[in-house]
């Protein structure tokens, strides 16, 4: 096994702790935007899905392929070729991603949780997509 590569719950935890990380300055922000109650649920979902994409796509073009849960747990996401990825490498990672868990009802996401469990190199679906893998980020 390549001990470089971040296995399911070192991902897993920087997961966890971002959405904790998130929530306070998300709920602040969506209830500055939105009024609160005063906007309807589509709208909520849309500065609710603006907020995340600009939290786990841009955070890490600008901080080495980390967000702030993934720093934590010292794990990166980085390009196959070893360098950080851009803008389009984590919108393809995440968003179009995303797009394809939901419209599969989770059975990708099913896939890439036993994919990063069973493979020897942890990549999901959304690292094949990317060319992206999820490494620990050793001194």
């Amino acid at each position: 096994m390549n001990k470089r590569n971040a296995g399911f719950w070192i991902r897993f935890a920087a997961q966890l702790l971002d959405g904790l990380v998130l929530m306070i300055p998300a709920g602040i922000l969506y209830f500055l935007i939105t009024g609160g109650e005063k906007a309807s649920d589509s709208e909520r979902d849309v500065v609710r899905n603006i907020l995340t994409m600009g939290y786990t796509v841009l955070l890490p073009v600008f901080w080495n392929g980390q967000t702030i849960g993934k720093r934590i747990c010292k794990i990166r996401i980085r390009k196959l070729d070893g360098t950080s990825p851009g803008i389009g490498s984590l919108l393809i990672r995440n968003g179009l991603c995303l797009l394809l868990y939901s419209y599969t009802f989770g059975i990708a996401f099913l896939i890439s949780i036993v994919m990063v469990i069973v493979r020897k190199d942890r990549r999901a679906i959304h690292d094949f997509a990317s060319g992206t893998e999820v490494v620990h980020d050793y001194p």
